[in-house]
């Protein structure tokens, strides 16, 4: 890809990624609380952030709903629409896991359920596999 080129799919991303945050969800809204300014257990997460790929001299790129640099982990909310796109969600997923990403699936019932039970759930699935 030519660097105009990969300057313009920065640029797309980084209006699609401030799109996405005006209008987040309410599950979106309640994870961002627990995790933001580096509350969870001093880890830095970013939302809506871009994770560039290139397959086969074709770069484009996913938005994970949170990423978090130090644990290489992206946290994904799924809301109804996941129902039916489960193969694209799969193949998201391998993508990102070539990557060295690991990916952690909610969906958003588990998070409006209640904080305090979800921040366990999360503890559970990061420091799950960091603690064999």
């Amino acid at each position: 890809m030519s660097l105009n080129q990969e300057k313009e799919l920065r640029e797309i991303a980084k209006v699609i990624c401030r799109d996405l945050r005006k209008r987040e969800t309410k599950a979106e809204q309640l994870f961002w609380e627990i995790v933001r300014n580096r509350q969870f257990h001093g880890l830095k997460f970013y939302r809506q952030f871009p994770l560039f790929y290139d397959i086969e001299g074709s770069e484009s790129f996913f938005i994970a709903d949170f990423f978090c640099h130090e644990l290489q982990t992206v946290i994904e909310l799924d809301g109804p629409i996941h129902k039916y796109q489960i193969t694209e969600d799969e193949r998201r997923t391998e993508i990102l896991n070539f990557l060295g990403c690991r990916v952690i699936r909610f969906r958003n019932e588990e998070i409006l359920a209640g904080k305090e039970q979800f921040i366990k759930k999360l503890e559970k699935h990061i420091w799950g596999e960091y603690q064999k």
